[in-house]
Order: structure tokens, then C-alpha cells, then sequence
């Protein structure tokens, strides 16, 4: 299910992703996810990762505010900013919490190499590149992550599936509300310093990002088929 976001320049480098879109939301990771037969080591090694991935994001959204030019811009990072370090962070903790993971065992847990290149890219991004490129560089993230939590929301409720908070997390208002702003900003953002000429660039970027993201749901499955040959 594509959810129609309300603004042009993400809608129009979401299409030029081709293929990869489709991989990244609709990834076998996502559908075990949906109908709860994901295993839990698969998830729980996600869960750490992202926990990881999450403080370097954090990162990159308070590079935004610091590279911003406008008040607006500051908000706009700020928001997200508030939303990933703690209500996503607060869902990971938890969950690991459940699992007889404390925070101490994330943070000291060794970043996978998916997690690696993804955070990198994007921090790297950022630092050579303005604020607009560091935006389009989040937006598979934040967005794509609001688009599978809208389609995985909208199913049929599957009874008993352990990951239901984690799909209601990105199905809520809230973190609608928190996709829709990273939208809207890189709108404002493309008619302050967008142009044609950069079009091919921007697109470069959210289309590696996406390849990235579906690394990242792949390196978890592949940590799974790793542990049972182990």
C-alpha cells in the first residue's frame, strides 16, 4: 500500500526509486513482521541494531538544526529530532527490556555492517552537502518507515503477534504526524535551494538510502540463518 504523503518532491523520489521502493517497504523482514512468524532472535538482533542506528539518526537530525538557516528549519528537525530519541527509543528499550537486554548491552553491542554503512552514508552526507541534501538522505527512514507502519496498521489484526506495539508505534497519529513533517519540509526546502540541475543528485541519494534500508532489514534475517548454522 502506497500512502500518498502530501508533498511533490518526496512522492517524486520515491517513484524514481523504481523497484527498490517496493523491496524496501514490502521486504520479507516487514511481512514476518505483520503476520507475527518473524523470529524473535531475528528481531531482537534488529532491535539492537536499531537501537544503535537510532542514536547515529539522532545525530543527523540535531546536523540538520545545526546546519539550518531558519527558525522553521530548526523546529522542523527539532520535532523529529523529539520523536526518534524518545518515543522510538523508548519502544526499543522496552522490548529489549523483555528480553533481559538492558540499554548498557545495546549501546556496548558492536554495530553490524549494515548499520555501519547506512549511518555513515548519511552523516557523510550531511557534512559535505547542505541541509537539503542531508534531509533527502533521511527522508527513506523517517518516511518510509511512516508508510510501513500506515500499510501494517491498516491489516487485519493478527491475534497474539508479539510485534503488534512495534506496528502500532508507526501506524499512530503521532508518528504519521512525524512523517508528514519530514514531507513537508523537503518541499520548503527544494523551493529554497532546489533546482533542476540538482534533481539527478537528490535522487542519487534517496536512492542509496533506500538500498541501504533494505540492507538493513536483511542483515537481520541473515543474523538468524547465521545462528542456526553456528
Amino acid at each position: 500500500m502506497i500512502v500518498q504523503y502530501d508533498g511533490l518532491l518526496f512522492n517524486a523520489l520515491r517513484d524514481g526509486t523504481g523497484p527498490d521502493w517496493q523491496k524496501y517497504v514490502d521486504h520479507a523482514f516487514v511481512q514476518r513482521i505483520a503476520d507475527g512468524s518473524l523470529p524473535e532472535a531475528a528481531f531482537r538482533y534488529y532491535l539492537i541494531q536499531d537501537y544503535l542506528f537510532l542514536i547515529h539518526f539522532s545525530r543527523a537530525w540535531a546536523l540538520a538544526a545545526y546546519k539550518a538557516e531558519t527558525l522553521y528549519d530548526i523546529i522542523a528537525a527539532s520535532e523529529i529530532l523529539n520523536g526518534i530519541s524518545n518515543a522510538e527509543m523508548a519502544l526499543h528499550v522496552e522490548f529489549c527490556r523483555s528480553w533481559g537486554l538492558t540499554e548498557a548491552d545495546m549501546e556496548a553491542a558492536p554495530e553490524a555492517p549494515a548499520c555501519l554503512a547506512y549511518t555513515r552514508y548519511v552523516l557523510e552526507t550531511g557534512l559535505r552537502g547542505d541541509l537539503l541534501d542531508l534531509h533527502i538522505a533521511l527522508a527513506p527512514c523517517v518516511v518510509g518507515y511512516g508508510e510501513i507502519g500506515h500499510a501494517l496498521g491498516s491489516a487485519v489484526v493478527v491475534p497474539g503477534n508479539p510485534y503488534q506495539p512495534w506496528i502500532e508505534l508507526y501506524a499512530g497519529d503521532e508518528y504519521q504526524k512525524v512523517a508528514q513533517s519530514a514531507v513537508t519540509a523537503l518541499d520548503d526546502l527544494w523551493a529554497r535551494r532546489g533546482s533542476e540541475a540538482r534533481r539527478a543528485s537528490a535522487q542519487r541519494i534517496f536512492s542509496e538510502a533506500t538500498r541501504l534500508e533494505i540492507s538493513f532489514w536483511q542483515m537481520g534475517l541473515d543474523e538468524t540463518r547465521l545462528e542456526t548454522t553456528r
